[in-house]
């Protein structure tokens, strides 16, 4: 099965399963009269978001490249992460505004109904499954947006565990605040997840690498290649959840070009072997003695020692 159509199907899954919870939780939030719940409910409503932006963009990044966009469209999955990070912030503190509003009101706040645990239990289990099918179609075709994804819903599972031990301590000690209390700690949770995978979007998006383990891959493939020396102006970016790498190598000035140029070919071939996910490398061939001691961009073998 295609990239593509994991990205869709996981996502419709997703779609499905987080409309469900959240549209049991909201309903019986609002009858038990649990601000701890409803607020769950949103956040599952979030998820559902998310969801269907996951279908939009995995639809987008199948695009084939265009004038206008030559590397294609795979960083679309980089900026929905992005978006999807900010919804995620936004219903964190909608929450947030909410609880302190409640916590510090003079009205007579009721003990939830005792069928808020049971939609909360229902939670957690559905929860559970969807993170976990997520976060594995997510490792399957690396993708940071349904690993994100996996991750925010992984969240929502421990969100609703202080959900469910929230209510029993309201029930036990009849403190209807502590419903509110409650509230408060998950926003904050939600608020905190928010801001992680915001900045981790950040590293594609400034074209650089969440495994900086690849440079040491690229420089050990070169030494494999007799003939190519002093590989430097290593350069390595995302695109998509693939390795884009650009670097420069020295070889023996007295070599015919054809030489040179095979010996560049055997460089590609020898990082193609060492690194998956490999969207383009380019070679760039100088003679030996002059390497230029000021470049900006890039790095050399002692940087990453």
């Amino acid at each position: 099965m295609s990239r593509e159509k994991i990205l869709i199907r996981t996502s419709w899954v997703s779609t499905i399963g987080n409309a469900i919870l959240s549209v049991s939780k909201i309903v019986v939030g609002l009858l038990a009269g649990s601000l701890a719940v409803i607020g769950d409910g949103i956040d599952s409503a979030t998820d559902v978001v998310i969801s269907v932006v996951m279908i939009f963009t995995a639809r987008l990044m199948n695009k084939p490249p265009s004038k206008k966009y030559v590397f294609g469209y795979e960083k679309a999955e980089s900026i929905a992460t992005k978006v999807l990070s900010l919804v995620i912030f936004y219903a964190g503190a909608q929450m947030l505004v909410s609880s302190v509003e409640s916590i510090f009101s003079n009205e007579t706040k009721e003990i939830p109904s005792a069928i808020a645990i049971y939609v909360t239990v229902f939670s957690i289990i559905g929860k559970l499954l969807l993170s976990t099918y997520q976060y594995k179609q997510g490792k399957k075709i690396n993708s940071s947006m349904l690993i994100a994804n996996a991750v925010n819903m992984r969240n929502d599972v421990v969100i609703s565990c202080g959900v469910l031990f929230g209510l029993i301590f309201t029930f036990i000690f009849k403190l209807p605040i502590l419903d509110s209390i409650t509230g408060l700690v998950i926003s904050l949770f939600i608020i905190k997840s928010s801001i992680g995978i915001f900045m981790d979007s950040n590293v594609e998006l400034m074209d650089g690498v969440k495994d900086v383990n690849v440079y040491n891959k690229i420089f050990e493939a070169v030494e494999k290649v007799p003939g190519a020396g002093n590989p430097h102006r290593v350069r390595s970016r995302m695109v998509g959840n693939l390795y884009l790498i650009t670097l420069d190598i020295e070889v023996d000035p007295q070599m015919t070009l054809m030489r040179a140029h095979e010996i560049a070919d055997e460089v590609e071939k020898s990082i193609e072997d060492s690194i998956d996910n490999i969207y383009d490398i380019l070679v760039h061939v100088e003679p030996a003695g002059k390497c230029q001691t000021d470049e900006k961009f890039g790095i050399d073998r002692d940087m990453v020692k």
